[in-house]
């Protein structure tokens, strides 16, 4: 099974998690993808994804992801499984923590897509997030903000 980790190449903090998320995951065929550049065509190669969709300004997607939505929403992805990181600040933004994880993973399942990884919220200190589904997140939260502390500890977990 092809697995794709499609983050953007030009932001530190998410490039980081996805750099600890390969040597995590050494033992699997993963293939890194700039998420600027990523086409549909591109995508249905795959059967798996792991997304990095960080949170900007007050819980939108980064604007790479935005370019690509419309092709994106043009795919089936029926029968492929996508787990979904992104970054927030739950101190900063406590009403828009790590949005963008709950927008990602709520366009991949009208898509056909199955969500896995989903993460625990116990340990996290914010107050919405559309990215929260009862007491888990529909993905791995990261916040190198306030508790960069955790990040590798949660990503073996993960």
């Amino acid at each position: 099974m092809r697995t794709a980790l499609i983050y953007s190449f030009n932001t530190h903090n998410t490039s980081e998690v996805a750099r600890l998320l390969k040597e995590e995951l050494r033992d699997y065929d993963i293939e890194l993808i700039n998420a600027e550049e990523v086409t549909g065509d591109q995508l249905l190669n795959y059967d798996n994804f792991i997304i990095g969709a960080p949170t900007w300004f007050n819980g939108e997607l980064p604007n790479y992801w935005d370019e690509f939505m419309p092709e994106m929403k043009e795919l089936d992805l029926k029968g492929k499984k996508v787990a979904i990181f992104g970054n927030g600040d739950q101190a900063g933004y406590p009403d828009h923590f790590v949005d963008a994880i709950g927008i990602m993973a709520e366009i991949v399942e009208k898509l056909g897509a199955a969500t896995i990884g989903h993460f625990p919220s116990r340990g996290y200190y914010f107050e919405k997030s559309k990215a929260l589904r009862k007491d888990h997140f529909c993905g791995l939260p990261i916040d190198f903000e306030n508790q960069p502390e955790h990040t590798a500890e949660i990503i073996k977990k993960w």
